[in-house]
């Protein structure tokens, strides 16, 4: 992978500047290795956050993309169980691509919810997102992704799921536990949607 960039983001708004930094370019379509070292692969939290915003974003729409993206999570937080410092994601995996114009605009439209989602977000409940905490939300994130296939074919709910994950990321990113209490309950959400789904 392309050497990662040592800025490491601490909420959504410098989450998507790293974006908007990877899509400058004059191809029209771009990697998912670019897209994965704007925000670098040696921490889980920004990697989780990227995943799940952008399963959240218009890109979502794009075929086999929440699948993919779930592939990324699961890969990510089973290597961070594993105790791996720098995470490894397969090549087939970092060659495929995405439009570039599809992701610019979705950084511009998710720019007014990521403005006031920051002001909110401040360090607290720190218990929640760090230490063995954070193995708790692995766990968590590998068995949303490892459904997330299957919540494709249920309305509505691979975007909870993505919502999840990225809460979980951005509580992370953010030291802030009471965002992980609500990425737990987003979580049940999706679950309680998924089974819901598959019992009609």
């Amino acid at each position: 992978m392309e050497k990662d960039l040592d800025h490491e983001v601490k909420n959504l708004e410098e989450l998507l500047d790293q974006l908007d930094r990877a899509t400058e370019t004059d191809h029209s379509r771009i990697t998912v290795e670019e897209i994965v070292s704007a925000v670098g692969t040696r921490s889980f939290a920004p990697l989780l956050l990227l995943v799940g915003v952008l399963i959240t974003s218009p890109l979502s729409g794009i075929p086999l993309f929440p699948t993919l993206s779930a592939i990324i999570v699961a890969l990510v937080s089973a290597q961070m169980l594993a105790g791996r410092r720098h995470f490894w994601l397969p090549p087939w995996l970092l060659h495929r691509t995405v439009p570039r114009e599809r992701m610019k605009s979705a950084t511009r439209w998710l720019r007014p919810s990521a403005r006031f989602i920051d002001h909110l977000l401040k360090p607290r409940l720190i218990f929640l997102v760090k230490g063995p905490a954070t193995v708790v939300i692995a766990v968590f994130c590998l068995i949303i992704a490892t459904g997330m296939p299957l919540l494709e074919l249920i309305p509505f709910s691979s975007s909870l799921a993505g919502t999840a994950l990225g809460i979980f990321g951005l509580s992370l990113v953010s030291r802030d536990g009471l965002l992980a209490l609500i990425a737990y309950v987003t979580a049940g959400a999706t679950l309680w949607l998924a089974i819901y789904g598959f019992s009609l």
